[in-house]
């Protein structure tokens, strides 16, 4: 019986996505795995069909249910809250820049289940050197902690556990926003839930692999923020 519903979004970046997909399909766990495919180019929409034939999971083209262009990361996160509700699972969200270990879901469910406060749980990121990266590069102090946080956590590799799905509907997330993991963040917390980064489950990390013109917050922040603003990019 599955113990989770893991779900990657993937918009191109299909070397990332490869990765990715290869290591969830590899991972230990009971669980069902869902891609959601946001208008990605034909290519990777072909690969993304071959793999989920081969492999045995299910792949979802958004361009077969909206003619909202890309992103559509709040119809992904309505979508995939009810398959967990129905099943009665958690929700780990599992990007498409980011490969987990064998033991990752396993070791997020394990840290759910001694965490009955919990609303949302995240691993933390690192580079290829295993040194935190973004988006905690605020955490300095290397070590196995798991700790109760006030920060937000990103869905970069991150569990949401069922009894905040049950409180709060993603159906009310702003309509005028592109990424929602800084808001649910605080909602859990508002809603009295704990959330907790886990400085022990370590996931490696791509940044921006599939919407790279982001790196330009980091070389060029003056010309991502005019983009941000006047092409209404990024919108948190």
């Amino acid at each position: 019986m599955s113990e989770a519903i893991v779900v990657t979004p993937v918009k191109d970046s299909l070397e990332t996505t490869k990765r990715t997909i290869k290591a969830i399909m590899e991972a230990k766990g009971k669980f069902d795995y869902f891609v959601y495919n946001d208008f990605s180019q034909p290519e990777t929409r072909d690969f993304l069909n071959e793999a989920a034939a081969k492999d045995g999971f299910s792949v979802v083209h958004l361009e077969d249910i909206t003619n909202t262009p890309s992103p559509n990361y709040k119809l992904v996160l309505q979508k995939v809250q009810q398959l967990a509700l129905q099943a009665k699972v958690p929700l780990i969200l599992i990007e498409s820049d980011v490969v987990i270990k064998n033991d990752t879901i396993e070791r997020l469910l394990e840290l759910m289940n001694s965490k009955p406060d919990a609303g949302v749980i995240g691993a933390i990121t690192v580079d290829k050197n295993d040194n935190y990266n973004f988006p905690y590069n605020f955490e300095k102090h290397k070590s196995n902690d798991v700790v109760d946080t006030s920060h937000s956590l990103s869905f970069c590799c991150t569990l949401i556990t069922v009894p905040f799905l049950q409180k709060f509907s993603f159906y009310d997330l702003a309509q005028n926003k592109d990424w929602f993991d800084v808001f649910i963040s605080r909602q859990s917390k508002k809603m009295g839930f704990s959330n907790y980064l886990a400085k022990g489950i370590r996931v490696l990390h791509l940044p921006h692999s599939s919407r790279p013109w982001k790196n330009l917050k980091y070389k060029n922040p003056v010309l991502y923020y005019l983009k941000k603003i006047f092409l209404k990019r990024d919108r948190i």
